[in-house]
């Protein structure tokens, strides 16, 4: 049977990080923000959608202007679930072509930041969680994408925070140190084959 990781987190926690380390051991790893990004892909019908809900305010279908829409969605919630309602049904469909693609490998990765909070652990035969503390969550996230405060807290109360996490994986990797600190708490998780 395959072993299905789904690798979650916080924004700015590390999941990234931790996805290049597994991908490196030669396990695919699917990426639910890459697939978020195709949706929103140049002239695809949510980037249509999107232009349309929201106008210029945006940009228009064929260059849609993220950082303003990320601006709206993370200060409306009911502005959010609708981008969400959009956007999850196609990351999803992706997920499920990808695993039909994968259907061999021993390992697959599901790396998806909302897993808990969009139901995807289903589709995972273990959750590892890369755990910070929320001041590390902020200032990578500020650094990260130049984000002011208020808005990087916006982000990061727009998903369930760590703590509320962690009690749901099977395995919590500490992201709190430096790079070589992390490789070594993933492979206390899960030692690469020799």
């Amino acid at each position: 049977m395959q072993r299905r990781i789904g690798l979650t987190g916080g924004i700015a926690s590390g999941k990234s990080s931790v996805g290049r380390l597994l991908e490196a051991r030669g396990w695919p790893v699917l990426d639910a923000d890459q697939y978020a990004r195709e949706a929103l892909a140049p002239n695809t019908a949510a980037a249509k959608a999107v232009a349309e809900r929201f106008g210029a305010t945006v940009g228009n279908a064929a260059d849609l202007d993220r950082k303003a829409l990320g601006r709206i969605v993370f200060s409306d919630a009911e502005e959010r679930r609708w981008l969400e309602m959009l956007v999850h049904p196609v990351v999803r469909n992706r997920f499920q072509q990808e695993l039909v693609r994968h259907s061999q490998a021993p390992v697959v990765v599901l790396m998806i930041p909302l897993l808990f909070e969009t139901g995807l652990e289903a589709l995972c035969s273990e959750v590892w969680l890369v755990d910070c503390e929320p001041h590390q969550q902020l200032d990578r996230l500020m650094r990260r994408s130049g984000l002011n405060e208020a808005d990087a807290q916006a982000r990061l109360a727009a998903q369930w925070p760590l703590a509320r996490k962690r009690p749901l994986a099977d395995r919590v990797i500490d992201n709190r140190g430096s790079a070589d600190a992390l490789e070594v708490a993933v492979n206390r998780c899960d030692p690469p084959s020799l």
